[in-house]
């Protein structure tokens, strides 16, 4: 297969490449590229470059900071940022509440959130799952009842990345119990300071405090900050899972990852030829991912992801935890020091220190957005037809 980029494209992929490497802050990219934990003022730093050039959110509408360009040109964008170590921007604003009040929102909604959202100054977080409310997202509990022109919500909301910087939640909660559950479902915007609300973090096997429970007793909420349809939650829910699935396979942070362990462990893997013969398969596997990805952009209309997305999704995130398995490998018992991380005296390099928690963080990919499990029945309907 010959895949060449037309001019037009080489040049619009040469400007995105001038300006992440030189306009984003170094330190912000240097984090990155030692597989650093980023803080939030570190997040914000880098979305807000981006914003001020309108490069942040390319896939909103026009009027409200996006850009007119072509599946290819967002999916060069995507894949220049990977390469030079810019953090994506913040997903909860960029990917999934941004594009639903754009789509579903009233304007006096638009108008107050969008520009916020866009530059970062409202940090959104995600108020979907619930302890018994997962892969079943239509069976969530957590309540709003009618006190007048507003709302009160009661229940629990877990597994809330980042939580512990939101300003803002998103948050599905059932407004009639009395019918079929996807049809007793709307959307509501929670101010995070609101009385009743309480974040309380989860800590994680590799010992980060990425996760949260968001917890809501008695929570009044204006009725203004109704999404879209009362009852019409799932509607929404099911737009925003389609555009969180949009770019589902990091192609480029993938081969990024796997070409620094190439320089990091050099000597290891050219004295071991089944290493060379591992790290020689992945970036076969790569590469037909990343050709795979160009088809599925290239066939993508109107907007709606390629029922392929799902074969994106379901390698990408192996692809994933192949590489950080095999960083684990080969950064060997010094692997197991991931509490090291930043102390002088452990004599690791930073790599090492970073490969088991990377590892134990990436076992996730699997799972959300869909885990691996549903993009295999997707894949068996909608491409395979069985």
């Amino acid at each position: 297969m010959q895949l060449e980029l037309s001019e037009e494209d080489r040049r619009f992929r040469e400007e995105m490449r001038e300006f992440f490497t030189t306009q984003v802050p170094q330190e912000v990219r240097d984090a990155v590229r030692e597989g650093r934990e980023l803080t939030a003022d570190e997040i914000r730093t880098a979305q807000r470059a981006l914003n001020a050039a309108g490069l942040a959110v390319p896939h909103w509408p026009v009027e409200w900071g996006g850009k007119d360009w072509t599946e290819l040109q967002r999916h060069i964008w995507n894949e220049e940022m990977q390469r030079a170590f810019v953090p994506a921007p913040l997903a909860f604003n960029a990917s999934m509440i941004g594009p639903v009040i754009a789509h579903f929102g009233t304007e006096e909604q638009k108008a107050e959130f969008l520009p916020k959202t866009a530059n970062l100054d409202i940090w959104w977080s995600q108020g979907f799952s619930e302890p018994d409310a997962g892969s079943d997202l239509a069976g969530l509990r957590c309540s709003a009842v009618r006190d007048g022109d507003d709302w009160i919500v009661n229940g629990q909301k877990t597994w809330t990345t980042l939580g512990q910087y939101g300003d803002w939640i998103f948050t599905l909660v059932r407004t009639d119990p009395d019918v079929k559950k996807q049809a007793g479902i709307s959307m509501l915007l929670i101010d995070m300071r609101s009385e009743g609300l309480e974040v309380r973090p989860i800590q994680l096997i590799d010992g980060g405090h990425e996760v949260n429970e968001v917890w809501f007793d008695d929570v009044r909420v204006p009725g203004a900050n109704l999404v879209g349809d009362l009852n019409g939650g799932w509607t929404i829910a099911k737009f925003l899972l389609g555009n969180e699935r949009v770019g589902v396979a990091p192609v480029g942070s993938t081969k990024r990852s796997l070409a620094l362990v190439k320089e990091r462990a050099k000597a290891r893997i050219e004295g071991d030829p089944l290493v060379r013969a591992r790290v020689a398969e992945l970036e076969n596997e790569l590469l037909a991912l990343e050709l795979t990805a160009l088809r599925v952009v290239a066939h993508s209309a109107d907007g709606e992801p390629h029922p392929a997305s799902s074969v994106l999704k379901l390698k990408g995130t192996e692809l994933q935890q192949a590489v950080t398995e095999l960083v684990l490998d080969l950064a060997g018992p010094g692997g197991l020091a991931s509490g090291a991380v930043g102390e002088p005296t452990s004599g690791l390099e930073g790599w090492q220190q970073h490969a088991a928690p990377t590892y134990l963080n990436m076992r996730k990919a699997s799972i959300y957005g869909g885990s691996n499990e549903i993009q295999r029945q997707i894949i068996s309907r909608t491409i395979l037809g069985l």
